[in-house]
């Protein structure tokens, strides 16, 4: 697993079918250093998927911030990606430890299950992820993790511990407080009208923490 400190925000790209956009978008997000970049994507052309991962590859490099694949191991290893993030349907943890290697990042979505956490940080996984700790504009329908599960995780597990959900700069101090490592935003910082000035704003956060 690697040992790199994970903490801070973890941007999460929204939903474009335009590179050129999505990728614009990403560098000005990047201006603002978080801690990683995930590429998200539920559109069903996997080949469009596939150009705009590895568009933002460079940009990352450039930036020092590592960029993670959601829910696609296999897109994750084919563009050198620096990591995956996997759900439940997603496939095996420690399969996908085993083929990301030793120093690339894992993290699983754990939703509000406390025995998924204990599971993947088990089968290799270097951060878990519980949400949505608020609600959320991207997942309606998501389960409620709340607040006391990050503290819960943040006290007893030994790893970087994200949350996702509805954050938004308004609320993220109380997330922080909590016990979240990571905070995993997309609207907020991508909606804004300068979405690097946003993600640095995300970071002072975890300067007085």
């Amino acid at each position: 697993m690697t040992e790199r400190k994970l903490r801070g925000l973890y941007v999460v790209t929204p939903d474009l079918a335009d590179t050129a956009t999505l990728v614009g978008l990403v560098r000005r997000a990047l201006e603002g250093r978080p801690a990683l970049l995930q590429y998200r994507s539920k559109h069903p052309d996997a080949a469009l998927r596939r150009e705009q991962a590895a568009a933002l590859v460079q940009p990352c490099r450039d930036a020092g911030v590592p960029l993670v694949i959601n829910d696609d191991l296999q897109l994750a290893l084919a563009i050198g990606a620096d990591g995956a993030h996997l759900g439940r349907e997603d496939g095996d943890i420690a399969a996908a430890r085993a083929a990301l290697g030793p120093k690339r990042i894992l993290g699983v979505t754990c939703y509000n299950e406390w025995a998924r956490a204990e599971a993947g940080l088990a089968a290799g996984a270097d951060y878990v992820a519980f949400g949505a700790v608020f609600s959320s504009p991207t997942k309606p329908a998501a389960v409620h993790a709340p607040l006391a599960l990050l503290t819960r995780a943040h006290l007893e597990l030994r790893c970087p511990v994200a949350a996702i959900g509805g954050i938004t700069l308004e609320n993220a101090s109380a997330v922080v407080a909590a016990g979240a490592d990571l905070l995993a935003v997309i609207s907020d910082v991508f909606d804004a009208s300068n979405p690097g000035a946003r993600a640095a704003a995300y970071a002072a956060l975890f300067e007085s923490v």
